[in-house]
């Protein structure tokens, strides 16, 4: 792997549809598939070595995850209708489950794990048919404070296997190997960039190993030993549990809960992966976001009928492509393709699952770290205010304070003890309470329902003009947003009459500001242009693109200091900020 960072999109040497040579493919795919199984293996054994199952039960796990991991990579790289985002975006088992599906399966076992993650599968479903209804819910502060929480939820679960080692064993194999792994894997982050980076949690893995196999000999030899080159491990398959009991009821929204963040991590990474694909940048596709989601719903359904833990994308597939600047769906097939062949190589699996659980502490603890950051980026990249500062940072603590049993615990037994022990539900329910909260508190949006067509052009403009005159704007700010609010729908109009699978869409236009700008935001039935892109390459439009097309776009441009557009399967949304040109 070159160790070096792409540094413009024009140095990608493979985008999306171009095919690599196979060599180049296959070879790739090897180093995708080996930075990441580490994650996709060690994951469903952490969960069920905390929750003390059986080793037919964690072998058929690993065994369901690998299979689901490589089948979910084909469908985001191929995207077939809906499903799939089209690129290279790889998929695995995600560690944010870890806490919730440990609850499950020491209150209900795996029956109840799987009928948790089948449910909740289907909210995600509802979610990536249906993006568009949940953007005011599902919001960047939401997504932040829930990651925050997620390592204070696993955290005293993956601290205690630190100290779980075999009897007769030093009392040193403990804080030895889980040292070594992390001060490997840390330093190598800190003081390494571009491919060596992406290894270090790989090399420090292999370091705690490698002591803990040959100074402490905690490292399960005789499990590789034993296991056959080729076959299939004992059928373990845990069915479902349909008594629907109070523990049922009780885990249900914390699953739910992860389910939908572990969605918007998921559209985080499928703009990363367009940003990092294209040597000419492009607005983002959001059809593309909700094939991603439904490719990764269906993944979780999947994990959920072969009772294993349910899965994620991988940001690991956006910086190798950042990196080798090679983007082709093909090595996303071929990566897919490697994690089924692998599931059925028993002795290279059990090499992985007999790595100690002090290494595997360790390696977790890394992981959260990054999962607290990232959802300190998040929140940050939103930006904070006075009210969103109070939200989070209220949110956060409470959640955690009910995680450690910190707040009247006396008064929360039975079942309220199973809801609200669980940080990421209580943390994660008050952040959306407290966002709608402000929300439906705030200033009212104003607005106007349409048709989307000529027509409706004297509504929106008196419309918009009775909104800046109730806000008492100056007679050159209502100008601006009478030009803007017909610009926008000429656009708007402009791709409806390229095809007629549209006819008869409606128009919702909502508009609210402050003293010195207006939001307004246009909701349409989806089409196939994206008026961000129009937009960025006026420049090099074709010379048969309509005279009167461009010069909607630039006028558009010109009244707009911003111009948003979001386009889903079913829904098109432009959102345009006006601001004063008098602060």
């Amino acid at each position: 792997m070159a160790d070096q960072p792409a540094d413009t999109h024009q140095d990608i040497r493979y985008e999306p549809d171009e095919r690599p040579p196979l060599a180049l493919t296959i070879g790739l795919g090897f180093q995708y598939a080996v930075l990441v199984v580490a994650g996709v293996v060690l994951t469903p054994v952490m969960m069920i070595k905390i929750a003390g199952g059986s080793e037919a039960y964690l072998s058929w796990a690993v065994f369901a995850a690998l299979v689901v991991s490589g089948v979910t990579s084909v469908m985001q790289a191929v995207r077939v209708g809906h499903v799939g985002a089209g690129y290279l975006l790889l998929m695995g088992s995600s560690g944010a489950f870890i806490a919730v599906c440990v609850s499950a399966l020491e209150q209900g076992g795996p029956g109840l794990m799987a009928s948790l993650i089948v449910i909740a599968a289907l909210f995600q479903f509802v979610l990536a048919t249906k993006l568009s209804w949940f953007r005011r819910i599902f919001t960047p502060t939401v997504a932040g404070t829930v990651l925050m929480l997620i390592p204070v939820t696993i955290g005293p679960l993956v601290l205690g296997k630190l100290t779980d080692v075999p009897e007769g064993v030093s009392s040193a194999a403990a804080p030895v190997t889980a040292g070594v792994t992390l001060v490997i894997s840390v330093a190598m982050s800190l003081t390494n960039s571009g491919a060596w980076r992406l290894w270090a949690p790989i090399i420090g893995i292999g370091a705690g190993s490698a002591i803990g196999g040959l100074v402490f000999g905690i490292y399960d030899t005789t499990r590789i030993l034993e296991a056959d080159w080729v076959g299939l491990p004992a059928i373990a398959w845990p069915g479902f549990d349909l008594s629907f009991g109070p523990a049922f009821w009780a885990l249900l929204p914390a699953f739910v809960l992860v389910t939908l963040i572990g969605a918007l991590d998921t559209i985080g990474d499928s703009i990363a992966i367009q940003r990092a694909s294209w040597r000419r940048p492009r607005a983002i596709d959001f059809r593309a976001i909700q094939g991603a989601l439904t490719a990764d719903g269906l993944g979780n359904l999947l994990s959920g009928f072969a009772g294993t833990v349910p899965n994620t994308t991988y940001a690991a597939s956006i910086s190798v492509a950042e990196i080798t600047r090679v983007a082709a769906r093909f090595v996303g097939v071929c990566v897919g393709v490697i994690f089924v062949v692998l599931a059925f190589l028993p002795k290279c699996v059990a090499a992985v699952v007999a790595i100690p659980s002090q290494v595997v502490a360790a390696y977790f603890m890394l992981m959260m770290a990054i999962f607290f950051v990232m959802g300190m980026r998040i929140l940050f990249q939103e930006g904070l205010d006075y009210r969103k500062g109070i939200i989070v940072g209220l949110a956060f603590w409470i959640g955690s304070a009910f995680q450690l049993g910190w707040i009247f615990p006396e008064y929360f037994q039975g079942p309220w003890s199973k809801l609200l022990g669980n940080g990421m539900t209580v943390g994660g329910f008050t952040v959306i309470f407290l966002t709608l909260f402000v929300d439906l508190t705030g200033p009212r949006r104003q607005r106007l329902k349409t048709a989307l067509s000529v027509d409706a052009y004297p509504q929106i403009d008196a419309f918009l003009s009775g909104f800046a005159a109730h806000r008492g704007w100056n007679e050159e700010m209502i100008d601006r947003l009478r030009a803007v609010g017909e610009e926008t729908l000429l656009t708007l109009i402009q791709q409806k009459e390229r095809g007629t699978a549209h006819d008869g869409r409606r128009l919702l236009l909502t508009a609210h500001g402050d003293s010195t700008a207006a939001d307004l935001e246009f909701i349409a039935a989806a089409d196939e242009a994206n008026i961000e892109d129009q937009i960025a390459l006026l420049s090099q439009q074709a010379a048969d693109t309509p005279v009167e097309k461009e010069l909607s776009l630039r006028l558009l441009r010109h009244y707009a200091s911003s111009v948003r557009h979001q386009q889903f399967h079913d829904t098109d949304v432009v959102t345009v900020r006006v601001e004063s040109a008098v602060s």
